[in-house]
């Protein structure tokens, strides 16, 4: 039991720091006003657990990845915060769009991810 917790929390710590450290990259670079960081790294870490799940790792491994680091890197609350700021904005078409994009891309990029990683 100890080494799961150890497992998810090594795991997540390099899930959240290179949660924080993509987002202030793409923050500087792209000065859009939708959340453009959090749609990208929600996106990807849809396609890398994919990819991962395909990849029958082991418990251990597999905690570490898919709990840990995956589970800290992509950000539901995140999502839902900017989709609240968003909609008390009055921006209804980036509300839709952003809703939008990030579920069905999601469940696509998932998919793709699961078809990759079961190629390789």
């Amino acid at each position: 039991m100890w080494l799961d917790v150890v497992s998810i929390a090594i795991g997540a710590f390099f899930g959240a720091n290179a949660r924080y450290g993509l987002s202030t990259w793409i923050k500087r670079r792209v000065k859009w006003d939708f959340p453009i960081a959090t749609l990208i790294i929600n996106l990807s870490g849809a396609f890398v657990l994919g990819f991962v799940v395909q990849l029958q790792l082991s418990f251990d491994w597999n905690l570490l990845v898919t709990t840990g680091f995956l589970g800290a890197f992509t950000t539901f609350s995140t999502f839902k915060l900017e989709s609240v700021q968003l909609h008390a904005e009055q921006k209804w078409k980036k509300v839709i769009l952003y809703q939008v994009v990030t579920y069905s891309a999601g469940l696509a990029l998932v998919v793709a991810g699961m078809f990759l990683g079961s190629i390789l």
